[in-house]
């Protein structure tokens, strides 16, 4: 689900909350030493949101936020906020490239760079694949 974000709208704050749970309290945040990316650097991205980064010249970023049941992949374009809202049970990364990680939602795609020496972001998608893996509901006997 890829959302405008800009304007404090508490219809969109109910989706988001509804799909990937509200947030984390500060407590939670300190025990899970952040639950925030720095800012990443995007490589490539499905045609949707590509329509919406080539509105302007600057330098393509984004960062990625921890919740309860998924994650929100933030970006801006013009003067506008986007999240791309991906629960853990559709969430997909891949790490094609040597140097970059994919996260996939649906036929949502952003690709972001991760260089060698870029220890903070491996960390970081290490902690989101370790956090959606301890969270995911138990399958039922004989499955």
């Amino acid at each position: 689900m890829l959302l405008n974000v800009s304007y404090n709208n508490p219809e969109i704050k109910r989706k988001i909350n509804a799909e990937v749970g509200a947030p984390f309290t500060l407590r939670e945040r300190i025990k899970m030493r952040g639950i925030g990316s720095s800012k990443l650097f995007i490589t490539s991205t499905s045609i949707e949101i590509h329509n919406l980064l080539i509105l302007d010249s600057y330098v393509d970023t984004c960062n990625i936020e921890m919740r309860p049941n998924g994650i929100i992949v933030g970006f801006r374009s013009l003067l506008e906020s986007y999240a791309l809202i991906i629960p853990y049970y559709k969430l997909s990364v891949y790490k094609g490239k040597a140097e970059e990680y994919s996260i996939y939602r649906d036929n949502y795609f952003i690709k972001i760079r991760a260089k060698a020496k870029d220890k903070t972001t491996h960390s970081f998608i290490k902690k989101i694949m370790d956090y959606k893996a301890e969270n995911l509901p138990e399958l039922p006997e004989g499955m």
